[in-house]
């Protein structure tokens, strides 16, 4: 039985690395979306972090990234800039695999 123990004891701490490494991997995602988009709102310094800050803890409001999306989508459009759904959303892939990159670099 100690074997079988060990195997589900290691399956359970792959498991919950890799839910650390996806929700880390996240919030640099959403971060780095903050950043793209306070630029071309053009913010920047510290208020550029600022709004990097509230996309992050815009992703807490429901499961999934619609939340974000529609946090970053309404704030462009609020601003008048003319910003296809399509470039938001291909912004948020291209910056988790770039969030993803940082991550797993840090772990090495």
């Amino acid at each position: 039985m100690t074997q079988f123990e060990d195997r589900k004891n290691a399956f359970e701490s792959k498991f919950a690395h890799d839910e650390e490494i996806k929700f880390r991997a996240n919030a640099r995602r959403n971060k780095l979306l903050g950043l793209w988009a306070a630029d071309l709102m053009g913010f920047s310094g510290g208020e550029a972090q600022d709004y990097a800050k509230e996309v992050i803890k815009a992703d807490f409001v429901e499961p999934g990234e619609e939340d974000v999306y529609r946090k970053v989508k309404g704030d462009l459009d609020a601003k008048g800039l003319d910003i296809s759904e399509h470039r938001v959303r291909n912004a948020m892939a291209v910056l988790m695999d770039d969030a993803m990159n940082q991550i797993m670099g840090e772990a090495d």
